[in-house]
């Protein structure tokens, strides 16, 4: 499920199986329709990934080693089983917390605020998340809230299936307001001095 013909940035998308597979098609499946091209992250490149209800099956377009997080111009997290899987390799949560760094837009439902949780980001911020995970959040300093989709920021969090069409909505939206002001450009080289 590997999309090309894009005509903006890549999206990021760090995947493990067991993934939810309703939270990684529909919005994949959206920003495909909306023209970008989602860069399916694993262990290593090849790697077959199965949904958690087996309906999806996808392959990895490139491992987790070879990702560099200036190249995307969002990041998408699925739920699931994958979040609990990826944050427990720090080669993952490190990707997640670089590309957060850019303050670029990253999108995570139901589980997929695990692996924030693990980069040590979540202190002070306001996110949803699926109803087991709320708890973690608290206590690690977030301010929760009970909402289909919660923006602070760069961030986008869902809370579960019902909300993917706002939550695929609200990432496509934030992509173009970043696309308006110009600042996605992956790589800003910088002239020669003589």
């Amino acid at each position: 499920m590997s999309g090309n013909g894009s005509k903006h940035g890549k999206i990021a998308c760090p995947l493990a199986n067991g993934f939810e597979d309703s939270e990684f098609e529909i919005p994949y499946e959206r920003l495909y329709a909306a023209g970008y091209q989602v860069e399916i992250i694993g262990v290593r490149a090849g790697e077959k990934l199965r949904g958690k209800k087996g309906k999806v099956t996808v392959t990895a377009d490139i491992g987790v080693d070879d990702a560099d997080p200036a190249v995307y111009e969002g990041m998408l997290i699925p739920g699931g089983l994958s979040p609990d899987e990826l944050r427990a390799d720090e080669r993952f949560v490190e990707l997640v917390a670089e590309f957060d760094a850019t303050g670029r837009p990253l999108a995570a439902i139901c589980h997929g605020p695990q692996l924030l949780l693990s980069a040590e980001l979540v202190r002070g911020r306001r996110l949803t998340a699926w109803t087991t995970v709320l708890g973690d959040l608290r206590q690690a300093g977030a301010e929760v809230e009970d909402e289909p989709v919660v923006v602070d920021g760069n961030w986008i969090t869902s809370r579960n299936p019902d909300d993917l069409e706002l939550f695929s909505a609200k990432l496509i939206e934030a992509l173009g307001e970043l696309e308006k002001r110009g600042r996605w450009q992956s790589v800003q080289v910088e002239p020669e001095r003589v």
